[in-house]
């Protein structure tokens, strides 16, 4: 069900601008959520159909599935979901997207590829870097999911967003209080094949302090 692409060649050095927020939503003053490995995005295309009271974008490091996904906004005429083609690393560091940061609420990693190997985990898509990106660009009270099969891949992600002190670990039940994207507790096909085969999830939420 993984599909590995190197997030570090050289093919995603050209940056997709994201576009301003007129441009990809009907109405740009709705709080706004980001799925980074968004895939084909039919977990956020369930979530703008029954969730219209957010904006959803999606980026992805596929473009074939970025295509299709576009394609299939237009056809549905959905207004508050949009999908960008890239490695979010550049993208999000990028001095053009820096206006993105002001309007996310909150971000979501649902099931990022392991890179079991040892070699391979600086193509993982939460690094350091990344998270300090995040630490210095996000609003107070912005949220960060994450959510894997994994238990390695957990304790990486968890160890390097916890060792960023601009973010602290908060329970499930403050989303009462803080406001979700997800409030109908919707599930990505990966998630669903995870339960379905009785396998274990770790996941875990932050909030920029």
């Amino acid at each position: 069900m993984r599909q590995h692409v190197n997030p570090l060649s050289r093919n995603f050095a050209e940056i997709e601008r994201i576009p301003f927020l007129i441009e990809m939503f009907g109405d740009p003053k709705l709080k706004l959520h980001l799925d980074i490995g968004c895939a084909s995005g039919e977990f956020l295309f369930d979530l703008a159909l029954v969730n219209t009271s957010w904006n959803y974008l999606g980026i992805e490091i596929r473009e074939k599935l970025v295509k299709t996904a576009k394609l299939k906004v237009i056809e549905r005429e959905i207004k508050n979901l949009y999908f960008v083609f890239g490695n979010a690393h550049n993208i999000l560091n990028d001095v053009n997207s820096q206006f993105i940061f002001k309007k996310i609420k909150s971000i979501s990693f649902n099931f990022p590829d392991p890179w079991f190997k040892k070699r391979h985990h600086k193509r993982r898509v939460i690094q350091p870097e990344f998270i300090n990106t995040l630490s210095n660009s996000l609003q107070k009270g912005a949220l960060i999911f994450v959510k894997t099969d994994v238990k390695d891949l957990f304790d990486y992600m968890d160890w390097t967003i916890s060792s960023n002190f601009n973010f602290k670990i908060i329970d499930k039940k403050d989303l009462n209080f803080i406001g979700s994207f997800n409030p109908n507790k919707l599930k990505t096909n990966r998630e669903k094949y995870v339960i379905d085969n009785q396998l274990n999830i770790f996941e875990r939420i932050y909030i920029k302090i």
